[in-house]
């Protein structure tokens, strides 16, 4: 069996709080009915434009969680700062652009090398896990050795995608497989985020290289449905298998 680890990613909770400038729904709840229902850590992405989650949240769900809290942030001096001031248990590094929707691929592992290669030495030292969010690039799994990270996240979005459009996926799948087995043998422990469904994480629980799924937007838009708690269930069910 194998147990992979569900990370839920609340960030939209937080997006539709802000659509109205309420103080509703709350990520804070969110995050502790993510806990309750098995969830094995919650991860938020503190935007440097603030569109969903803010300082305030990560506070809050960071003094209340037991479970890790994994912070995803931008490679910049003001993010490190806040995590390294905040102290999270997980930190993921993840490239961002102002305009885009939504995170649209891995880091590009080259551009500011000693910058990065700094953060991720303080993040260490200040005791949180280092994950790169990356492609399912073998250039890229060995940078992320060379740049001493803990953990690698391989962006599945394209692979979601040709599975969501019935596409034949077997090609990005590949990738995946052959990433996730070089991350595995050179030490670094392999995660899998970006687009994730009932569906396609079923997949890729195959890769047994893989050891934690971050999910969001499909997890939270089910909820509409279905409610938090049933579809943090059903992921924890699919991940068992």
């Amino acid at each position: 069996m194998n147990n992979i680890r569900l990370g839920v990613n609340i960030d939209h909770v937080a997006t539709v709080r802000n659509a109205r400038g309420e103080n509703y729904p709350s990520p804070l709840r969110a995050a502790l009915l993510a806990q309750k229902n098995g969830a094995d850590s919650v991860t938020i992405h503190l935007r440097e434009d603030r569109r969903h989650i803010r300082e305030l949240d990560l506070k809050q769900i960071k003094s209340k969680l037991k479970i890790p809290l994994n912070l995803e942030i931008a490679a910049t001096k003001e993010m490190l700062s806040i995590a390294l001031r905040s102290k999270p248990k997980f930190v993921c590094i993840v490239p961002e652009k102002r305009q885009e929707l939504t995170t649209e691929g891995g880091l590009n592992l080259k551009y500011k090398r000693a910058f990065l290669k700094k953060i991720i030495n303080k993040l260490k030292k200040n005791k949180s896990r280092v994950s790169l969010f990356i492609e399912p690039s073998l250039k890229d799994i060995n940078l992320s050795k060379i740049l001493n990270a803990d953990c690698v996240e391989i962006h599945t979005g394209r692979f979601c995608n040709l599975v969501n459009e019935r596409k034949n996926y077997k090609k990005e799948l590949n990738k995946i497989k052959k990433a996730a087995k070089l991350g595995n043998k050179l030490g670094l422990e392999v995660h899998a985020g970006h687009g994730l469904t009932f569906e396609s994480a079923k997949i890729l629980t195959k890769v047994l290289q893989i050891k934690e799924f971050n999910i969001g937007h499909f997890l939270i838009g089910e909820s509409i449905f279905v409610g938090l708690s049933s579809a943090i269930k059903k992921f924890k069910r699919i991940l068992k298998k």
